[in-house]
């Protein structure tokens, strides 16, 4: 279940949720894999000068719309390049 910004999962764990993969959301599973994806958002994070992933949606949203598919969107000051390299960060 999601409350406030940690998601929680059967066996009590607490997930920062805006920074995990699906993966944790859906098996509590976490692995270099998942490290890659966090650093994907840490980019994104640099690049858009400290702005807070998913800002506008609720911890409950995002696990939605990452287990759906959903990608944060390409900074302005990322070239296509530097986006292409978070987006493999979260394949």
């Amino acid at each position: 279940y999601v409350l406030d910004d940690q998601y929680t999962s059967s066996s009590g764990a607490k997930f920062p949720v805006k920074w995990c993969p699906p993966e944790v959301f859906n098996y509590s599973r976490f692995s270099s894999k998942s490290d890659v994806w966090s650093f994907g958002v840490l980019m994104w994070e640099v690049f858009t000068e400290g702005r807070m992933p998913f800002e506008k949606n609720t911890n409950y949203e995002v696990v939605t719309m990452v287990t759906r598919g959903h990608r944060l969107h390409q900074p302005k000051l990322a070239s296509r390049y530097v986006y292409e390299v978070m987006l493999r960060c979260w394949q």
